[in-house]
């Protein structure tokens, strides 16, 4: 099985490094072939210049992070909800590689299109200081639809789990490494 990790904190430093270090360290005891992208490290222009009316040239740091997501079986986000949405640099990244053509085809006359990455399953890992029930009952989930349903299952990946961890603001010490063990064993399960 090929697992590829993406970290969409710009901060080497923050929790989510931790978590996707700790899902790391369970995943390559199972002999499943790891690759990574931590998308802060990655030299790119994050605007999508021109939309969708003239596609611009994909930089050697995001072609390579696009074949990693095309070749690999299962995709693990670790990312921060800032704002009900993720980075700045995360979004940038998706709108400059999940391109049509590159991972789904418009269909003429169809509200659909053909998803490319069909066959791929995710794990999206978010940290928040919003509590979940916060987050679902009052906001609607925006970070979760947008991300989940709206990106990775319009592009074919299916199914997406989604593991929400609050509230990281102030958490203890034993909260963290309770997490740190979660991860860790979703990644000796490769889920």
């Amino acid at each position: 099985m090929k697992i590829l990790i993406i970290t969409g904190h710009p901060d080497q430093e923050s929790f989510n490094y931790a978590l996707a270090e700790a899902y790391y360290k369970g995943a390559i005891a199972t002999g499943a072939t790891i690759t990574r992208i931590n998308i802060g490290e990655l030299d790119f222009d994050p605007n999508l210049r021109y939309g969708y009316r003239q596609r611009c040239e994909l930089e050697p740091d995001l072609q390579d992070a696009l074949d990693k997501i095309q070749e690999a079986d299962h995709i693990v986000w670790f990312f921060p909800m800032w704002w009900y949405g993720y980075p700045a640099i995360m979004k940038g990244f998706i709108d400059r590689t999940f391109l049509p053509g590159l991972t789904y085809q418009p269909v003429p006359g169809k509200p659909f299109p053909k998803k490319l990455l069909k066959g791929k399953t995710s794990r999206i890992v978010i940290t928040s200081d919003t509590p979940r029930w916060y987050d679902r009952l009052f906001m609607g989930q925006p970070t979760i639809n947008q991300f989940k349903k709206g990106t990775l299952q319009f592009c074919g990946i299916n199914p997406v789990k989604v593991t929400y961890i609050s509230v990281i603001k102030g958490s203890t010490d034993e909260f963290r490494q309770k997490w740190l063990n979660k991860i860790t064993r979703l990644g000796k399960n490769l889920k």
